[in-house]
């Protein structure tokens, strides 16, 4: 089995790059601190064509990559979504975890464990909804593993992903864009072994943002 963390470091990278393409070129300095924030206010449609440019991106590295899931790349014709809505890029609040029992184990779907460490809570809202999510740290990086009422319907049944790097986190705050919600990969292949988002971590609304499943489209 091949562990998805490999691979959401990968992803992480991809992304990372394609950011730094759009920032130069749709973004000015200005005040707010936030630069995607920014380009959202002064030109909504540029953080649409750069999610969607990082969509083009993801859909190249699976067509060619070598660690790419899609068995059948010649017939691989791209990955679905939703499309983009800047209402569900957000800002939360993060509650630092202070219990003693900070290390949690998490299930793999080929039922073997890693380690992980709870690391807060994020609190924000969707549609005037309150939330409030479970962050887990593995090494560097900050994951946001969750089900929603679109799981196992219009998006994988497993749960979707959200990872950064650690130092996207300022001030006790993050960035949730759900529009990069992203499905693991044993969403497309067996043979990789995905973490399963811990219980507490279930929506009671649905997510209508980020990767869909291709039977949800046909």
């Amino acid at each position: 089995m091949f562990k998805n963390k490999v691979i959401r470091y990968s992803t992480i990278a991809m992304v990372l790059a394609v950011l730094a393409y759009f920032f130069v070129e749709n973004f000015t300095d200005s005040g707010t601190g936030d630069p995607e924030e920014e380009l959202i206010i002064s030109n909504p449609k540029a953080y649409i064509d750069k999610i969607n440019e990082e969509r083009r991106t993801k859909d190249e590295l699976f067509r060619t990559g070598a660690d790419s899931p899609i068995k059948d790349k010649a017939a691989f014709h791209g990955l679905h979504y939703f499309k983009v809505n800047p209402e569900y890029r957000v800002k939360a609040n993060i509650v630092p975890y202070t219990g003693d029992d900070k290390e949690l184990i998490i299930k793999y779907t080929d039922g073997t464990t890693d380690q992980y460490e709870r690391y807060g809570y994020a609190h924000f809202s969707i549609n005037d909804q309150p939330q409030k999510l479970l962050l887990l740290k593995h090494e560097s990086v900050i994951s946001l593993l969750f089900r929603d009422e679109t799981s196992g319907k219009e998006t994988y049944g497993g749960g979707r992903y959200l990872d950064y790097p650690l130092s996207e986190i300022k001030n006790n705050t993050i960035i949730l864009d759900f529009n990069k919600a992203y499905n693991p990969y044993c969403a497309y292949q067996e043979s990789y072994a995905c973490p399963v988002p811990p219980a507490e971590n279930k929506m009671s609304i649905p997510i209508f943002a980020g990767e869909q499943t291709e039977e949800s489209v046909h």
